[in-house]
């Protein structure tokens, strides 16, 4: 949501960046939003219940309203602004989680106009539009499957075979050591000749 969003709270009305410049600093936590093609987004994110609303909320609510800031670890000046609607046991990490779902989402977009056609449609009625995206996602839904499925059996051709003993190394009290197995008499060499 854009900074300006105004934000409800006891002491009336703010902008969503002001009431997150308020925020003392041992509200930020760093926390991972997911994995990104360079490994885990990490960000510092801080977050706020809001107040309850009695008449939506009831007596005893089961969710609340949350205000929720992604703050970038490299440009601490670039935030991210966040409504969110959770259960009452939700945890900053869960908000987090939630929030780098939108990569995700943004990137199966992405793929579906690359691989698919999604952006290519030059229709003028309702009908055709709907007719030409659900077209478009039910081939990338289908290509998905087929590559899950190429990934899975290429997975499987490529697992190494399990060792047939146990390794000598042991790890013990800090330092490895090497156990000596337990030799069974092998059976007699016959000759052939």
């Amino acid at each position: 949501m854009p900074k300006s969003q105004q934000v409800k709270s006891l002491a009336g009305f703010w902008r969503i960046d002001e009431l997150i410049a308020q925020a003392p600093e041992d509200a930020w936590q760093r926390l991972s939003c997911g994995d990104g093609a360079k490994g885990p987004r990490v960000y510092d994110w801080a977050s706020a219940k809001l107040p309850a609303i009695g008449f939506f909320d009831g007596d005893t609510p089961t969710h609340h309203r949350w205000v929720l800031a992604r703050r970038s670890l490299v440009r601490p000046d670039e935030i991210a602004y966040y409504f969110a609607y959770a259960p009452v046991t939700c945890t900053i990490a869960d908000l987090a989680g939630v929030a780098g779902m939108r990569w995700a989402i943004e990137e199966c977009f992405q793929a579906a106009k690359n691989e698919c056609g999604l952006d290519e449609y030059e229709v003028r009625r309702y009908v055709g539009w709907y007719r030409h995206i659900t077209l478009a996602m039910l081939a990338h839904a289908f290509l998905a499957g087929l590559a899950a499925g190429e990934m899975a059996k290429g997975a499987a051709e490529t697992t190494p075979p399990a060792p047939s003993s146990p390794s000598p190394w042991q790890r013990s009290d800090g330092s490895w050591n090497i156990s000596c197995p337990t030799t069974e008499p092998r059976p007699p060499l016959k000759n052939t000749h």
